[in-house]
């Protein structure tokens, strides 16, 4: 395949790797800049493709790397290195115990106790760091199932919370 042939090919998936640079982000700017990363190591890396293999996944694949790389390390980037003799007020929890904060947080709470089992179980572990995968083992659930139903809790304790 020529240069031009593999660039027209990485154009015409625009629009699919946009949204799945939206699924991953969940941000449109940072989708943006996903997939111009993404073509930026698709045209770097050309030449490691191969004529008679699936572009879109070897496309996609470059994607999600790329996307567990940036995700990575903006978690290191998060680690607080403090070199002060004080360290209890770099080890400790600041926790904001202003009523108005402790009422929403009693609010949601109870907004969430409202929601039907099948929801409120998958959503409430999904929350406590339960990985998707985890969740649909843990309820005997398909991970399609988990995802639609914490997706709707979301939604509902929206509605809730503003209703």
């Amino acid at each position: 395949m020529t240069a031009i042939e593999f660039q027209y090919k990485l154009i015409d998936l625009q629009e699919s790797l946009m949204r799945f640079a939206y699924s991953l982000t969940a941000d449109k700017d940072d989708a943006k800049d996903l997939v111009q990363e993404t073509y930026l190591k698709a045209l770097t890396y050309r030449d490691k493709f191969e004529d008679d293999t699936n572009m879109k996944a070897w496309t996609f694949t470059i994607m999600k790397n790329t996307f567990i790389n940036i995700y990575r390390k903006a978690k290191k980037q998060n680690t607080t290195f403090d070199s002060s003799d004080n360290q209890f007020l770099t080890n400790s929890k600041t926790e904001n115990n202003d009523p108005a904060s402790q009422y929403s947080h009693n609010e949601i709470n109870k907004k969430i106790e409202e929601l039907d089992d099948a929801f409120r179980i998958p959503f409430q572990m999904h929350t406590s760091g339960y990985k998707y995968k985890e969740i649909a083992e843990n309820l005997n659930l398909k991970i399609g199932t988990v995802k639609s139903r914490i997706f709707l809790s979301r939604k509902q304790l929206m509605n809730l919370l503003n209703g």
